[in-house]
């Protein structure tokens, strides 16, 4: 019998963190950027950073927005966004 080990990759060190965009969050930022939601990056529905944000906000559909936000010692917080798209 093999136990599986689950864990919250969020919680990870090398994990940036995510951020579920609300409708009128995502019509800000795109905005800003001067830029169609169809011209984000994209990121699938299956990733596992998606997968837990769904047991924390419920279920995500196709075309969400997610904030990713990476801390580093250089360049100390970069922000960035994704479309969330099925697979």
């Amino acid at each position: 019998m093999v136990d599986t080990v689950q864990f919250n990759v969020l919680e990870h060190d090398l994990v940036p963190e995510h951020y579920l965009l609300s409708d009128e969050e995502t019509k800000k930022v795109l905005a800003s950027l001067n830029i169609k939601k169809d011209q984000l990056p994209k990121i699938r529905k299956g990733d596992a950073c998606i997968r837990l944000l769904e047991n924390l906000e419920g279920p995500i559909t196709e075309g969400r927005v997610v904030k990713i936000v990476r801390r580093s010692a250089t360049a100390e917080t970069t922000v960035a966004y994704r479309l969330v798209v099925r697979g």
